[in-house]
């Protein structure tokens, strides 16, 4: 799972309490192609990095398209057909998610993200219209179902690819295993993706995080500061993965999953507010296909997302758009 991060995270390393014994506790390394930073108030500081490394071994174990052996890849190679509770929960989540967005978010679209040179494995050249309506016909999630801890597949050469919702999914994982320890703060962010829970314990208010600006070349500067609390986010845009082809043109790592081209559009980053990560994180790739008028449409029965809209406008100019009461 190769991401970016895309959002920034406003961290306060230093605490003190009346109550000696609550530690700020801020651990950080690598994971999933990308880092990953956690924050929490322990009693007496525990350290649960052990206790985190063996769970992002596990998921990579069961979800990761990078390593050879993992219960996807063993499933897109169909050798095995076996999976465990992680991929159960994801796809279980995603077939959801799948049918909620007509086929916007769509897991199976790793072929052509493969085929765009965006995945592990090797890219086809010359693409054409021709090739590409050739591997949409093992596209569709429809076309899998899950049978208790088997996945079958009606098409052998569709390939999975939950890239777009693990990453979302590992930092729920965090978070809901310090909650299994009686953890009420804590802070957890994979990539950009992030989960809060209770507060901020050294400023006494909620988690503060930021939503970076978009820039092509690299730079990072913050657009936007927020307050989360009890609550996911998850961003996704185009502004740092995207390749140029021999022409000077640049397209993005997303693939429109009913055309199979890289999407085309003027949105630069979409930002979505839930109350969990894995969820908000599918929205915000979903998003990222379907367009402003056809997020404005879906959003308006599910007031429990909020979102965030950066994009350029018809004078090429950098406008945002708040939807559902993302805060300001």
């Amino acid at each position: 799972m190769k991401v970016f991060p895309l959002c920034f995270i406003l961290l306060f390393f230093s605490f003190s309490s009346c109550n000696e014994s609550i530690e700020h506790v801020k651990l950080s390394g690598p994971v999933f192609g990308t880092s990953y930073a956690v924050q929490y108030y322990s009693d007496q500081g525990v350290n649960y990095q052990k206790q985190f490394d063996s769970l992002f071994t596990v998921i990579n174990n069961s979800m990761s398209t990078y390593i050879p052996d993992s219960d996807i890849s063993r499933l897109n190679k169909n050798t095995s057909n076996l999976i465990d509770s992680h991929f159960a929960k994801v796809f279980k989540a995603s077939k959801q998610i799948y049918k909620d967005t007509d086929g916007a978010f769509d897991p199976t679209i790793g072929v052509l993200v493969n085929a765009w040179a965006f995945g592990p494995e090797k890219q086809i050249i010359g693409l054409d219209s021709l090739k590409i309506d050739s591997l949409k016909l093992s596209v569709g999630l429809d076309k899998v179902t899950l049978n208790k801890f088997k996945v079958i597949k009606e098409n052998p050469n569709t390939y999975l690819d939950f890239n777009a919702i693990a990453k979302g999914y590992g930092v729920d994982v965090i978070g809901r295993f310090l909650e299994s320890q009686n953890i009420e703060n804590y802070l957890v962010e994979i990539g950009g993706e992030i989960r809060t829970k209770g507060i901020n314990k050294e400023k006494d208010s909620p988690w503060k995080v930021g939503v970076e600006m978009p820039h092509f070349d690299g730079t990072q500067s913050l657009l936007r500061a927020i307050e989360l609390k009890d609550e996911s986010m998850a961003t996704s845009g185009t502004y740092r993965k995207f390749k140029v082809d021999s022409d000077g043109n640049k397209f993005s790592h997303i693939i429109d999953t009913h055309s199979g081209f890289p999407s085309k559009t003027n949105l630069l980053s979409i930002s979505v507010i839930g109350k969990d990560c894995m969820t908000a994180d599918a929205y915000a790739t979903a998003f990222k296909t379907m367009g402003i008028a056809r997020i404005k449409e879906f959003l308006k029965d599910r007031p429990e997302f909020k979102v965030f809209l950066i994009f350029e406008n018809e004078n090429q100019e950098l406008a945002t758009l708040s939807l559902n009461g993302f805060p300001e």
